[in-house]
């Protein structure tokens, strides 16, 4: 399925009721009901299978970056871009989340659940209050620096360190 298949689906419009629920706010599983109402009546979940979601969706991440490649940094809200630069941003924003949706359904992955779940553990492990600028002291691990703080499990950094 092509991203443009998968923009096809969350915008099928069901009616005039359409406008009102995205007024209120769409969710998760609506989201996840649309795109899989859309894969069977296409005869597409034979294609459907994670591996190859994930691929559609690396790729989909790959065209979200062209948009943002040669910009420079970018400001909070976008001043200065065309109305079109920001709808084809939102229409790859959709991509990669309509992709990330039917993964997760097709992992078996309840994905509000999960996110819910992992503020709570960054909640835990990014306590209100503890110093949050750690670049330099990343940047000093690579640099071959010993770049050890206290309480730092290793010089090298642990899988945490990166997770966010």
């Amino acid at each position: 399925m092509d991203g443009g298949g998968m923009q096809a689906a969350a915008a099928d419009n069901k009616g005039a009721g359409e406008s009102a629920a995205a007024a209120a706010g769409v969710t998760l599983e609506e989201l996840r009901k649309r795109m899989a109402d859309f894969a069977k009546e296409r005869d597409w979940d034979q294609f459907h299978s994670p591996r190859n979601l994930l691929l559609a969706m690396v790729g989909e991440v790959g065209e979200l970056s062209e948009i943002f490649q040669w910009k420079g940094e970018v400001p909070k809200g976008l001043p200065g871009w065309e109305a079109w630069e920001t709808e084809h941003l939102g229409e790859e924003l959709a991509d990669v989340l309509l992709y990330l949706v039917r993964l997760s359904d097709m992992c078996g992955i309840d994905l509000g659940k999960a996110a819910l779940r992992k503020i709570g553990l960054n909640t835990i492990k990014h306590p209100i209050g503890q110093r949050h600028n750690t670049a330099s002291k990343k940047f000093s691990r690579c640099s071959g620096d010993d770049g050890k703080a206290d309480g730092d499990k290793n010089a090298a950094g642990s899988k945490d360190d990166e997770e966010n």
